[in-house]
């Protein structure tokens, strides 16, 4: 296959760059926050608490289908834009037709499992016995949906790698405008209650899913989309999984970490004053607030995968690391005022939500003030691992994902309340964030130095044998 276009990856300034496939991302995780919080405030306005309890429960649900969309959509857009730098369109193209494939096989049975396990898996979420019955409502429609978030996801990652990031904004914001605008229409207009606000995700992930599609058929760019490469084929899942793991791993950690910390809000909120409803309520909407000032960090990160990838398989290692650092710096400015927000205006933030019971307010001005206490510092985890993964370094990307989530948080969550209680829960976060920031920044500070090689022997040797044999060096292995 031959390109269409020329790709601006390897010569346009690199903060121009990051910006401009920056900010549509941005935008786009802006709106979906904005988007998760309209409906923490539709549905604690017209049902309350419990309500609100219930789609903090049902949230594993949308963990799982980033989880997916990341294994199969990053790992793939990662694996394409190596190849597209190596001016290797053939294995471009196979990369991108496996990954569709993957994306719709995995989405219609994580979709069917869901959908017949559903209570159990409540219950397994946390779900008390009186948020079960708001959250079966919910859950049970946004299960259906799963396949078309998981393919419309997937698919915007390949959109962004394509070098169309406006457009793979607008696949996501689609879907989460619809969202917003229908929310109060089928909760107060239609009086569907929570299934409305679950209906209106549902359509909004199918209008996502059309654009994405189109865009697939009509508009792609670097490559010729066919129904022919979608043949699966085991060197490209490896290829694309290979990349994806990390990624994949690190959101299957954050489901574990919010099955735990659900597990444990309704365990030591009952022998506490607030109640399992209470503290379940206010954490979740903490988390929903929290995601608004990650927007930014998750476009930046998301942004940059494209250029990293590129300029790797083109061996253009001083723009990698120029990449790399501007992103961590842009990153940790967004992060540090996100802190300083969060200590300042708890209990002004969290009237958003309009709950009327004062033990509400009580327990979420703590919660944000202790458990997100070292924000300022998260990041160094998703900017250096995305990082990694993105260079074709898997396995580093790997333990990256799994240090903070896996090796850290989700213990203490498990030891700290057997020593204080429910403020165990609050702490285990700052305390796992503070030992992990020591382990990101020394892995930065390697990978910086091992650019700053690569170069020095690219220009003392600018003739090397093939560019892939530069690449398989510097790569884990799973490469078509």
């Amino acid at each position: 296959m031959e390109a269409t276009v020329a790709n601006p990856l390897g010569t346009k300034p690199i903060r121009g760059l990051i910006w401009k496939f920056a900010i549509p991302g941005i935008i786009t995780q802006l709106v979906s926050s904005i988007h998760n919080i309209a409906d923490q405030v539709f549905i604690g306005q017209a049902i309350g608490d419990l309500g609100v309890a219930a789609t903090n429960i049902a949230f594993p649900l949308v963990s799982i289908t980033l989880s997916v969309a990341a294994l199969i959509g990053m790992g793939g857009a990662s694996r394409f834009s190596i190849f597209l730098g190596q001016k290797d369109f053939d294995k471009a193209g196979r990369v991108l037709g496996n990954a569709v494939s993957l994306l719709l096989i995995i989405g219609v049975l994580l979709s069917a499992g869901t959908f017949i396990f559903l209570k159990p898996l409540l219950y397994l979420f946390g779900a008390t016995e009186l948020i079960m019955p708001y959250a079966v409502d919910y859950a049970r429609i946004i299960s259906i949906g799963l396949v078309l978030g998981i393919l419309s996801t997937g698919l915007a990652y390949f959109i962004r790698a394509d070098g169309s990031p406006t457009y793979s904004s607008i696949v996501l914001l689609s879907g989460a405008v619809f969202n917003i605008v229908f929310d109060p229409i089928f909760l107060f207009g239609f009086d569907m209650g929570i299934p409305g606000v679950a209906l209106a995700t549902v359509l909004g992930q199918l209008l996502s899913t059309v654009l994405a599609v189109i865009y697939l058929l009509k508009r792609f760019k670097c490559v010729k989309f066919s129904f022919r490469i979608m043949r699966l084929r085991f060197d490209a899942i490896r290829a694309i999984t290979s990349l994806g793991f990390a990624a994949f791993t690190t959101h299957v950690l954050m489901t574990i970490v919010q099955i735990v910390l659900m597990n444990g809000l309704r365990h030591y909120g009952a022998m506490s004053h607030y109640g399992s409803e209470i503290a379940i309520a206010a954490s979740g909407a903490v988390g929903k607030v929290s995601l608004v000032f990650f927007s930014g960090i998750i476009g930046i990160g998301q942004g940059c995968q494209p250029i990293y990838g590129y300029n790797m398989g083109s061996r253009q290692y001083d723009r990698v690391k120029e990449t790399f650092l501007k992103a961590l710096r842009y990153s940790l400015t967004i992060s540090t005022c996100a802190f300083i927000v969060f200590q300042i205006f708890p209990r002004q933030i969290m009237s958003l939500f309009g709950s009327d019971d004062p033990l509400f307010y009580e327990f979420a001005t703590r919660y944000m003030r202790t458990y997100l206490f070292m924000m300022f510092l998260h990041p160094l985890q998703p900017i250096t691992s995305t990082f990694c993964t993105s260079v074709g370094k898997a396995n580093l990307g790997f333990w990256m994902a799994v240090i903070r989530q896996g090796l850290l948080l989700t213990p203490f969550l498990i030891i700290f309340p057997l020593l204080w209680g429910i403020d165990g829960l609050l702490f285990a976060a700052p305390v796992s964030d503070g030992i992990a920031a020591f382990v990101f920044s020394y892995v930065g500070f390697r990978q910086v130095k091992a650019l700053n090689r690569l170069q020095a022997e690219k220009e003392a040797l600018p003739e090397p044998e093939s560019v892939g044999d530069v690449i398989a060096e510097n790569r884990a292995d799973g490469a078509i």
